[in-house]
């Protein structure tokens, strides 16, 4: 739990400073003529940056291949080109629009295509490449590992986009690629861990077929869809391994595994919209997905036990299972005046596993065979929201709402006691009901306040970690005048919860304030504080030198995150670009020694995790011509962690291109 925490955090840490402030590249500063150059019946625009990145880390390589993995090479940072008819009917197309962006090798790449004739067709193609890397060395030895690569690509074809009839085609495709390492135990919870080598194989179409159409006012759609989805990973280890625990009698002699899945969903998806009447809205959708997957797992193991003795296990999993899901929502706004407005909000969703699957394993030691067997599960959940708006007058406006849930689970599992076949069967039934508040006012033009409340209880909570009895508050402010933005935003979540085996609460507050100043048309500023607290304590059983401990499991979380930027225009020649990102977590305070003094066992230090992350970068754009430009840009990466050192590491990244037109 406590690596599996700190990986949530990274991941938010890098998130957060991917939308305060961008990379260092590619350059956003334009090069030709706004208004493009005519060629024949067409206008055309159009810029390409090619240049080098560079990066030095110093550290944890892994880890900076997990959080940036930016490395060295020539790009095709970005591109750009739009081709518009002049008059709007142009003789194949009207519209052709061309984005790319860190082609060449970069660990994002991306392309997107739109090709149009107005009244006739519309072509849209989005092609991703992402490079994933996570070395996992806090919790696996350099024994985890996944380096993968996932393409994914997307095309859709309508025709008559702009009529009352329109017809929609599309294809897609996810897979992903490439070596994994993980680790397996044998022969027992009492025996040795062994690296486990994985050749990832995942693939997955879907072929997509509808329409839409408008009659009196009411417009509907329907769309066909069709999935495959393949997963045909290997698992090998190529010799006799000895094990990590090399003083030990555990040996692997051979190891044998097949476990293919695969699957398909054919789907619906139909839409209705009745929009036209001044008095009231309608809208509703309904979703069906009939998944079916086939699967097996045959893994057969061949060596010694910590005494010395030959062991076999045999493990055979097999099934089919069947996996319907029902969505559906039905939305009704009522206008009984010009300054009322009244929603309500009926939704179902229905999601059913059952099947045939069973789970066998035999162990040649003590001749035992262990079987399970599975045959149903159904989370089923209805959700009806009313809400009601108010506008009091020119300044102020409110809000209320009511919202009652009810989610069922039930589930049946076929077992053999005494030599005879039986099931087991178990049901839970949840209802909440919460209430919400707001209110809007404006108090001057340049200002705007809002406020709002939620109150929620629940009963026959399913997990701890459930909101039971909870309460959440939250308020903005903004002030925008000319080229001047101040927001400041505050929100609180409490929650309490209480269940026969362990109890639980939860307390979360976020600030932030953000401002944003163009005083003059050469030179801007942006800045963004924000401050997440969190707590949470709970009841945790474990296993210490063979003891039961019954203790508590509190996690404490103060995370500070910073943003500031400025742009600069000198002489309408250079453009320079400045700023600065950093997010840390102060854990609690408390120094990991004083915190394990105060609670001496092993998830003492699993209560805070005091890290942080910075990264300043700069960029300087210089127009050389009218249609070429010169850049160059670095960027600092640091992360460090206070608790554990392994994974902190520095790195300095950077680029020079040039933009041009033609």
């Amino acid at each position: 739990m406590r690596y599996f925490l700190v990986a949530l955090f990274s991941i938010g840490m890098l998130s957060q400073p991917g939308a305060a402030q961008p990379t260092a590249a590619p350059t956003n500063e334009p090069v030709g003529s706004p208004r493009g150059e005519n060629a024949g019946d067409y206008n055309i625009t159009n810029s390409f940056e090619t240049g080098y990145r560079w990066h030095t880390v110093d550290g944890n390589l892994g880890k900076y291949r997990s959080d940036v993995n930016f490395g060295n090479g020539i790009r095709l940072l970005g591109s750009t080109l739009t081709i518009n008819s002049k008059d709007g009917h142009g003789h194949y197309f009207d519209e052709l629009l061309l984005t790319t962006g860190g082609l060449g090798n970069d660990p994002y790449q991306f392309a997107n295509l739109r090709i149009q004739k107005n009244g006739l067709y519309r072509y849209d193609l989005l092609w991703r490449e992402n490079d994933y890397y996570n070395p996992a060395l806090t919790i696996s030895n350099a024994e985890h590992l996944l380096n993968t690569t996932r393409r994914f690509h997307d095309q859709s074809l309508t025709l008559f986009p702009q009529g009352k009839l329109k017809f929609f085609l599309g294809y897609g495709r996810n897979s992903q690629s490439g070596p994994a390492l993980t680790t397996f135990q044998f022969p027992d919870s009492r025996g040795d861990e062994f690296p486990l080598f994985s050749n990832i194989r995942r693939v997955q179409d879907e072929y997509r077929l509808g329409g839409e159409f408008e009659i009196a006012g009411i417009k509907l759609g329907v769309l066909r869809g069709w999935e495959v989805f393949k997963d045909d990973t290997g698992d090998a280890i190529a010799q006799t391994a000895p094990g990590n625990n090399l003083t030990d009698a555990v040996t692997l002699a051979s190891f044998r595994r097949s476990q293919p899945y695969h699957g398909s969903t054919d789907s619906w998806r139909v839409n209705i919209l009745s929009d036209r009447s001044k008095l009231y809205s309608l809208s509703g959708r309904f979703t069906y997905a009939g998944g079916r997957r086939d699967f097996i797992l045959d893994e057969n193991v061949l060596g010694t036990d910590r005494f010395g003795s030959n062991r076999i296990l045999q493990t055979y999993v097999f099934g089919n299972a069947r996996r319907p899901v029902t969505a559906a929502n039905f939305t009704a706004t009522l206008f009984p005046g010009s300054r009322l407005t009244v929603t309500n909000q009926t939704s179902f969703n229905s999601t059913r596993m059952d099947g045939d699957s069973t789970f066998t394993q035999i162990n040649n030691a003590t001749l035992s065979t262990t079987l399970v067997n599975f045959q149903y599960l159904g989370i089923r959940a209805i959700t009806n929201t009313t809400d009601v708006n108010y506008q009091w007058n020119k300044w102020a406006s409110l809000y209320g709402g009511y919202q009652f849930s009810n989610r069922r689970i039930r589930s049946t599992e076929q077992t053999v006691f005494a030599g005879f076949p039986d099931s087991v069967k178990a049901e839970q039934e949840n209802t909440t009901h919460a209430g919400l508040f707001g209110v809007r006012l404006r108090p001057a033009k340049a200002l705007t306040i809002r406020l709002d409340a939620e109150v929620g209880r629940a009963d026959h909570l399913f997990y701890p970690i459930s909101e039971k009895n909870y309460q959440a508050f939250g308020g903005r402010v903004q002030y925008k005048a000319k080229s001047l933005l101040l927001s400041a935003a505050v929100r609180t979540n409490y929650n309490t919860n209480s269940v026969s085996l362990s109890a639980y609460s939860s307390h979360s507050r976020n600030y932030s304030a953000d401002a944003s100043w163009t005083p003059r048309e050469w030179f801007s500023l942006d800045a963004g504080y924000s401050k997440l607290h969190l707590n949470t304590a709970g009841g945790i059983a474990y296993f210490l030198q063979g003891d039961l401990v019954n203790g508590t499991s509190i996690y404490i979380s103060n995370i500070h995150a910073v943003n500031a930027g400025a742009r600069f225009n000198v002489k309408r020649r250079a453009d320079i670009y400045v700023g600065f990102n950093r997010v840390q977590d102060l854990g609690d305070g408390r120094s990991l020694t004083s915190s394990f003094l105060l609670a001496p066992d092993a998830f003492s230090l699993a209560q805070t995790f005091p890290l942080s992350f910075t990264s300043p970068l700069a960029r300087l754009s210089v127009r050389l011509t009218p249609k070429l430009r010169w850049n160059a840009g670095y960027q600092y990466y640091r992360y460090n962690e206070d608790f554990f050192d392994r994974q902190n590491y520095r790195a300095h990244t950077g680029f020079t291109s040039v933009t041009w037109a033609f």
